[in-house]
């Protein structure tokens, strides 16, 4: 299994020179399984260029998507392969509160967007998976998934394959001041025994309480949860748009003073577009 980090913003795309270490587009992740199946976790802006990857296969391509905000659908229109004929493309929308599955295309209608849904060449299915169940298969990976807490609700996402697992959970307050949906063991048992936890950390200590209940972690929750589910390595995810390649490094050192206080083993990186991480276990 390898994973690749195209998109790594909230919010908002981010360009400009103060965001070109850490990159500025919004969320999306790949993964690829040894058995060559393509899984695609959110559609933000950073799904442009791993289009321009992937339209040179012709194999099956599966989306996840945590929610529909559109900091994680807003690639999409951009994605190569939805232009390719007869190219499979198998999208799974998060479970939100409102039941909405077909966001994502709705966003190239009326006068939202220059070409339509109907000029999309690929065969493009929604995938019904029934509320009840939390649990399917994704080629050779099983994935298993959990409501979050964001406004509007959503997925987090569990994916076991290769020997490996891999938890991501962005856009998640751990701590909200509304109604959770999942507790904080909740989380750890979800992540238990995670080799990467990709999870959200927009927000710090000190950027409460202004941001409370705006549907996002702290930097220093998700360092808590990490080492609570034994995560071999944290990747900080979800990055303020607000905050800059320095601050980033910042945000990075504080966590590791947590992880050094803690005595703990895990390894904590704030993720980067283009980053790739291979967990073959040759």
């Amino acid at each position: 299994m390898r994973l690749t980090f195209y998109g790594v913003r909230g919010s908002i795309p981010t360009p400009g020179a103060a965001y070109v270490r850490y990159g500025g587009n919004t969320a999306c992740v790949h993964i690829e399984l040894e058995d060559g199946t393509d899984i695609i976790l959110d559609s933000g802006t950073g799904i442009r260029s791993l289009g321009e990857r992937l339209v040179q296969k012709d194999t099956p391509i599966h989306l996840l998507l945590s929610h529909n905000h559109w900091d994680h659908i807003q690639g999409f229109p951009f994605f190569a392969p939805i232009y390719q004929a007869s190219r499979e493309i198998n999208i799974y929308p998060g479970q939100t509160y409102l039941d909405e599955p077909d966001q994502i295309l709705k966003q190239m209608e009326g006068s939202l967007f220059p070409v339509p849904r109907s000029a999309l060449k690929a065969n493009i299915s929604l995938v019904d998976i029934p509320k009840a169940t939390n649990r399917f298969s994704v080629g050779s990976a099983i994935i298993t998934r959990l409501a979050m807490n964001h406004p509007g609700c959503g997925s987090a996402y569990c994916i076991e394959a290769d020997n490996a697992k891999l938890a991501y959970i962005t856009d998640n307050e751990l701590y909200p001041p509304y109604k959770k949906e999942t507790d904080f063991i909740d989380f750890a048992k979800f992540a238990r025994n995670a080799d990467l936890l990709i999870h959200d950390a927009q927000y710090m200590l000190s950027d409460m309480p202004a941001k409370n209940g705006w549907g996002h972690s702290i930097a220093e929750e998700a360092v808590k949860l990490a080492m609570a589910c034994d995560a071999k390595k944290l990747a900080l995810y979800s990055h303020d748009p607000e905050r800059t390649d320095d601050d980033i490094d910042d945000v990075l050192n504080h966590c590791n003073v947590y992880v050094t206080v803690a005595e703990s083993n895990l390894q904590v990186f704030a993720s980067s577009e283009g980053q790739t991480l291979d967990f073959s276990k040759a």
